[in-house]
C-alpha cells in the first residue's frame, strides 16, 4: 500500500483527496493545524490523522516522529493548505504578508526539508496546491495571496530541477475557484478590509457585489482530488496541471496590460 502524507486535510481539498486516495489504495497520514484533525479521521481505514502547524517547528517535529514511527518511507507528501487575505497592499500590516508567506510558502519549504528522507527511498513525489493566479497578472485586493502564489511557483520549480537528480518529482497543481471554505469566506474578508479601507471603500464594494458569482462558477473539489491521485499515479506525469480556470480571469488576463488596467477601474468604480 502507498503511503502519503497530506498538509491541509480538514479543508475542503483535503477532505476530498484524503478521501479519495483511501479508498484507493493509499494509506493518508492527514495533517492539519486544528486539534479536531484527531478526531474527525479517528478510526478511518486507511488514515491516520496528525496534528501539525506548519509554522512552528515543534509541531513538525512531532508529526515527524509519529509518522516515522509507522513507516520509514513516503510516496508522497501533497501540500493543500493555505490561507487568503483581501484587501489593499496600500493599507494592509507586513504582519498579514508576513503570516501569508508563512503558511503559503515557508510552510511548504519547511515540511519538504524535514520529509525529503523519507521520500527518497520511493522516490517519491511532492504535490504543490499552487493557484490560477500564479499564473496572472495581480489582481486589486488580492495581492498578498498572489505574492505568495507567485513564491509558491519559484520556489517549486527550482525545487523540480533540484530533486530531478534524486529521482523525486515536484508537480504543481494550479485550479481556478473551488467550492471550499476558503472561497466561501472572500466575501466575509471583503467585507472587512471595506470596513478597514480608508481609500478604498467604494472599489472594494464593488468588489464585493461580484463574489456571489465566482461561488456558484466555482468547482467541486472532488475534481481536483481526481487530478492529484492521477499526478501521484501516472508514470509520466506532467510538471504542472491547470483545473477548472475561471474563465473571466484567463480572459482578462489575455487582453494587452493597458487595456485590462482600464477594465479593472472602470469594473471596481
Amino acid at each position: 500500500m502507498k503511503q502519503a502524507l497530506l498538509i491541509g486535510a480538514l479543508g475542503g481539498l483535503g477532505s476530498a483527496t484524503t478521501k479519495l486516495l483511501s479508498e484507493n489504495g493509499w494509506h493518508v497520514f492527514a495533517a492539519d493545524n486544528q486539534q479536531d484533525i484527531l478526531d474527525h479521521f479517528k478510526q478511518k481505514n486507511n488514515i491516520t490523522p496528525v496534528f501539525m502547524d506548519v509554522t512552528k517547528t515543534d509541531t513538525l517535529e512531532e508529526a515527524y516522529q509519529l509518522i516515522s514511527a509507522q513507516t520509514d518511507c513516503l510516496d508522497a507528501v501533497i501540500h493543500v493548505a493555505g490561507i487568503l487575505k483581501i484587501g489593499s497592499l496600500a493599507e494592509l500590516p507586513v504582519s498579514d504578508l508576513e503570516e501569508a508567506l508563512d503558511i503559503n510558502l515557508l510552510g511548504v519549504y519547511r515540511v519538504n526539508q524535514l520529509f525529503l528522507p523519507m521520500l527518497l527511498p520511493q522516490k517519491g513525489r511532492i504535490l504543490i496546491l499552487s493557484s490560477e493566479v500564479a499564473r496572472q497578472r495581480a489582481a486589486p485586493f488580492n495581492g498578498i495571496y498572489t505574492i505568495s502564489k507567485y513564491a509558491l511557483e519559484a520556489y517549486s520549480d527550482a525545487l523540480r530541477r533540484e530533486l530531478a537528480f534524486l529521482g523525486v518529482k515536484v508537480i504543481k497543481i494550479q485550479p481556478g475557484p473551488l467550492k471550499t471554505d476558503m472561497t466561501k469566506k472572500a466575501e466575509q474578508l471583503f467585507v472587512e478590509a471595506q470596513k478597514n479601507s480608508v481609500y478604498f471603500k467604494n472599489n472594494l464594494s464593488k468588489g464585493i457585489s461580484y463574489l456571489p458569482g465566482v461561488y456558484k462558477r466555482a468547482h467541486d473539489p472532488v475534481y481536483v482530488a481526481r487530478l492529484i491521485k492521477k499526478a501521484l499515479e501516472s508514470s509520466r506525469p506532467r510538471t504542472a496541471y491547470k483545473i477548472k480556470v475561471d474563465t473571466s480571469r484567463a480572459v482578462l488576463d489575455c487582453l494587452p496590460v493597458l487595456w485590462a488596467d482600464k477594465l479593472l477601474k472602470r469594473v471596481l468604480s
